[in-house]
């Protein structure tokens, strides 16, 4: 009998053996096999009974550590990459709606919370976009002989900021050799060499832009126009003009020599124009649905898992369509494409008829119509973007 305490503990401490292995995380430590590395909190010095201290919140976490540790302390508080994640990221894909409806009902502690889930898909989303915008070469036309020499003036007297742009886009090679010889021969005034130049930025350059009888210019057809001409002859009429007109060449360039660049600029605020955008879309939801007096916090809960998906689901189907033009061309595989987007516009409109447990034909009246809605809140929300990276002064 006097052995029977001993077997007790002796058995409950294996026990507790097994459920910790058995509990053990994606990175292969868990955190409750890990002793506290203090006995008293660093900020306050009120004594630790757990992770974090009672008395300010702040994590029991040493970071005097190696690297290794370091970084898995921070994925793992960031992602919490555990089954957490992946439950998260798999309902996402598959029922979107069933996402927010599990949120909404309190079942909240197996899924990732919806704004770090958001932050998370835009940072890939944006990451990729900004990537593609950066192979985005706008050519200009050929220069008119009127403004060959202003053009190479303004070549000259700006050619040490010109090196600085070039060298900021880490250009291979023989790409920085042919803008190096574009701009020799652009700042040489000399038609020949200014007309050679400019077909070799642009082989298809448009044919030169001359004055009309009336005093304006023509410029043909839409394909043979040059792709920005500001027309000194056509001033304009009120200050504010004058001054957009100065922050347009300012940033796109005289003849569109910068737009390239004004683009990659209006692509890297995107992420923070649709972040303003989930409220404006969840106010929509709020209008459309005002007679279920839902709260509009529910409403944004469903914003942020509604984006979400369009992102993941953005990335997956782009990359689905790279691997399928290369394993699986011709019709098959644009007919897989087209049924994954499809599906993708379905889930959208699952999501809004489960979510919001309406008919059929009530569900399909509000997608279009708050679709419709949207669609204009971003246009105008584009608008404001491209007017702030207008006017704002570049960094």
């Amino acid at each position: 009998m006097a052995d029977e305490p001993a077997k007790i503990i002796l058995g409950d401490t294996a026990i507790s053996a097994v459920e910790r292995t058995a509990r053990r995380r994606w990175f292969g430590r868990g955190k409750d096999r890990q002793p506290l590395p203090f006995t008293h909190c660093e900020n306050c010095g009120a004594q630790l009974i757990g992770p974090h201290c009672a008395q300010c919140g702040q994590a029991a976490i040493d970071y005097r550590r190696s690297f290794r540790h370091v970084i898995v302390d921070v994925l793992d508080s960031f992602l919490n990459w555990d089954s957490k994640f992946f439950a998260t990221l798999g309902l996402l894909i598959v029922k979107p709606w069933q996402l927010t409806n599990e949120f909404l009902a309190g079942k909240r502690v197996r899924y990732l919370h919806p704004l770090r889930l958001y932050l998370l898909a835009s940072i890939l989303f944006f990451f990729a976009v900004n990537y593609s915008a950066r192979g985005i070469r706008l050519q200009p036309g050929k220069i008119a002989e009127e403004h060959r020499a202003q053009v190479a003036d303004a070549i000259n007297k700006s050619r040490d900021d010109i090196e600085r742009e070039l060298d900021k886009e880490n250009l291979a090679p023989d790409e920085r050799k042919k803008a190096e010889d574009a701009l020799n021969s652009l700042s040489n005034p000399s038609p020949s060499a200014t007309a050679t130049a400019a077909e070799t930025v642009s082989p298809t350059a448009a044919p030169e832009v001359s004055p009309s009888e009336s005093g304006k210019r023509k410029y043909g057809a839409v394909g043979d126009r040059p792709f920005l001409v500001f027309d000194e002859n056509e001033k304009s009429s009120t200050p504010f003009e004058k001054w957009l007109e100065a922050r347009a060449k300012e940033k796109m360039g005289e003849h569109g020599t910068k737009m390239g660049l004004f683009i990659t600029t209006l692509f890297s605020n995107l992420p923070y124009m649709m972040l303003c955008c989930i409220p404006l879309f969840a106010f929509v939801l709020k209008v459309l649905y005002v007679r279920r007096r839902t709260f509009y916090i529910d409403h944004l809960i469903y914003a942020l898992h509604i984006h979400t998906f369009f992102y993941t689901a953005i990335m997956l189907i782009v990359l689905a369509t790279m691997g399928l033009n290369r394993t699986i061309p011709g019709t098959f595989a644009g007919w897989l494409i087209a049924a994954l987007w499809i599906a993708f516009v379905i889930q959208i409109f699952l999501s809004i008829r489960y979510v919001y447990r309406q008919g059929w034909f009530i569900s399909t009246l509000k997608f279009f119509t708050g679709g419709f809605i949207y669609m204009i809140v971003l246009f105008l929300a584009l608008a404001v973007t491209f007017f702030i990276t207008l006017v704002l002064p570049a960094s």
